[in-house]
């Protein structure tokens, strides 16, 4: 990994004084756990040349800053327990470290979701105090290069309830079963955001596996060329949008589009009369006239579009001037004089909305145009909408903060450094649901992480809950595909393992309460515990039997007399149909119906109803098996 900004800019100052001492990366702070059996590698940030000496408890070594000042002091590994340490790096002490097992939790929302949203949550965070379980929450932060200190100052601190309290539920439940397991100090970090794809997880080296140098080039491009990084990118959304709309370009001929005038600035979801009050999943076109004094147009100046929910492609004048994501970022696009001209100027935005409210989520004063050395000239009326035709989402931009390629990876995980952790929790892939690729991306974040950390580590995946409407007969699913993907790709690696929450969702509520089962669940994963999975199905005695590893006993079915959600498929979705199935130890015993059958299906719907567990209560995760012949 290299490190584009000096610790010294990040954490303090950018005058060459911040650097009278040498400065230790973010991880280090009072209260961390450090990896035990591993070495241990402290980072930071000194005058290039620079001899550093640094003591861990009574252990002395020193290094010497390369050219870009960069320094790693090397410890020998520690087992775990004994007393807390203190680790001295110039005139900075560290305090109160602990030698245990660090786990790195990340994903999207429900890896986010906190104790306090939780389950049984005042009960819980009430009974959380405990000095050897520490908690480090990443501050939320995107960045086109890999940084070197947080977004804002993070901290290490023990479990407490004013600290339980907000932090990810998923990854503390964890983290509390393998402290009662295992009696060792535990570690966690939670590094996650809400709505984001897996790819903005990915190392450098990973996104320029899987996407190449010239997506990589523009990424990196974007920081200091913003407008003609966004000139570049245009391209592919327009010719994405004649493909999906029938050659369509309203970004250059918006008159061939039939506009409704805006009843007001406010999210879409709320426009009297408009049909995106009942349909408001989409793209959406928004028109708007500004007219310019020749002076106003030789300035230039800059676009205020207040915030769009919840991504914006925009032109002026058929321009590309931006792109970007996110609910609660203000769009600011500077407009060069050239894009302009004396009289009418055609501001033209295109905002797609994926989930709930969508539009405009500012109020009208944050709309504008303000010409260089005027005053700003108000946007907050006379805007017109068009609804795109077409279902698909948009192709997401290189630094797109939710669908980026590696940008949360460079604001919340790069300037972790190099430190040793035992694994990783993920609990992603409802923002990646129908986007071919989850099996080789899921890939790369392991190599990624694993290149970064720790080559040994332990990658725990949480298959996807249940959500959605019930399915009444066989069929296509995009969470079933995905929780295929994701169980393939652990069965791809040597140190990984599927943690089903198939069972434990909410079918009207993306993000379950139930987190206390999720977390035990992962903790004896992580503990190398197997759980259920299905290794082989084949022809036997005129019917079909699925045998499965890591049973408990023996498999049952609650509240029936055989188990749910078992599926006989020949080549043809349509070919798929409900199987009767009963159990037999740890197999499960299929009847053939008689016709043709290829495959089995298992809890193969977005929101499917299971009943199969083992003797410890661990379900059956979602799958699909080839039928073999004896």
């Amino acid at each position: 990994m290299s490190y584009s900004v000096p610790f010294a800019l990040v954490l303090l100052a950018s005058s060459t004084s911040a650097l009278a001492t040498p400065i230790v990366s973010p991880y280090w702070t009072d209260h961390a756990v450090i990896q035990r059996g591993k070495a241990i590698m402290v980072e930071g940030e000194a005058r290039p040349g620079e001899r550093v000496s640094g003591t861990l408890g009574d252990e002395g070594v020193q290094a010497v800053a390369d050219g870009d000042g960069h320094f790693t002091l090397g410890f020998q590994p520690r087992e775990a327990g004994g007393p807390p340490l203190t680790l001295t790096v110039g005139d900075r002490q560290v305090r109160d470290l602990l030698v245990g097992d660090v786990w790195l939790c990340s994903g999207q929302s429900n890896m986010a979701f906190m104790v306090e949203q939780g389950l049984n949550a005042g009960a819980e965070i009430a009974a959380s105090a405990d000095d050897g379980l520490r908690l480090l929450r990443v501050p939320d932060g995107s960045a086109v290069r890999p940084q070197t200190g947080f977004s804002e100052p993070a901290q290490w601190t023990p479990a407490a309830p004013d600290t339980v309290r907000h932090f990810s539920a998923a990854c503390y439940f964890m983290a509390r079963d393998l402290r009662e397991s295992l009696r060792v100090p535990v570690g966690v970090i939670n590094s996650s955001y809400g709505g984001s794809q897996i790819r903005v997880w990915l190392t450098p080296e990973s996104g320029k596996a899987l996407y190449g140098q010239a997506q990589m080039d523009m990424l990196r491009s974007f920081g200091s060329d913003e407008l003609g990084t966004v000139a570049r990118f245009a391209p592919t959304w327009e010719e994405w949008y004649r493909e999906h709309s029938g050659g369509s370009t309203p970004w250059l001929t918006p008159d061939a589009l039939h506009w409704d005038a805006v009843p007001q600035i406010s999210v879409w979801n709320a426009w009297p009369g408009s049909p995106l009050v009942d349909s408001p999943i989409g793209t959406v076109w928004l028109r708007r006239e500004v007219n310019l004094t020749p002076a106003q147009a030789k300035a230039g100046g800059l676009l205020s579009l207040g915030i769009i929910d919840e991504i914006d492609m925009s032109w002026v004048n058929g321009h590309p001037v931006g792109n970007s994501f996110g609910w609660d970022v203000e769009r600011k696009y500077a407009i060069p004089s050239r894009f302009l001209k004396a009289g009418r100027n055609e501001i033209i935005v295109a905002a797609t909305n994926s989930w709930g409210t969508g539009g405009f989520a500012s109020s009208p004063e944050k709309l504008n145009f303000t010409p260089s050395g005027e005053a700003p000239i108000a946007l907050a009326d006379g805007w017109r909408y068009s609804k795109a035709p077409m279902t698909a989402f948009p192709p997401r931009s290189p630094w797109d903060t939710n669908a980026g390629i590696g940008v949360r990876h460079n604001a919340m995980v790069a300037p972790l450094g190099h430190v040793a952790l035992k694994g990783a929790a993920w609990y992603q892939g409802e923002s990646d649901v129908d986007l071919p690729g989850y099996r080789d991306r899921m890939r790369e974040l392991f190599a990624g992480w694993r290149k970064q950390f720790s080559p040994d580590m332990r990658m725990l995946v949480v298959q996807l809950a249940n959500y959605g409407p019930v399915q009444l007969a066989p069929g296509p699913s995009g969470w079933a595909d995905l929780r295929e993907d994701q169980r393939q790709a652990v069965l791809a690696d040597k140190n990984a393992a599927l943690v089903t929450a198939i069972d434990i969702g909410e079918r009207i509520d993306i993000h379950p309460a139930n987190k206390q089962v999720l977390g035990h669940r992962l903790a004896l994963a992580a503990q190398g515990q197997a759980l259920p999975q299905p290794v082989a199905a084949m022809h036997e005695n005129g019917g079909i039997r699925i045998r499965f590893a890591g049973v408990d006993e023996k498999l049952i079915a609650w509240s029936g007399a055989g188990p749910l959600a078992f599926e006989l498929c020949g080549a043809e979705q349509a070919s798929c149909r409900y199987a009767e199935a009963r159990m037999d130890g740890a197999t499960v015993l299929l009847a053939d119906d008689g016709k043709p059958a290829t495959r089995i299906r298992y809890g193969w719907a977005d929101s499917p109803v299971v009943n199969a567990y083992d003797r410890r209560a661990m379900p059956l995760p979602g799958f699909e098996l080839p039928i073999a012949d004896r």
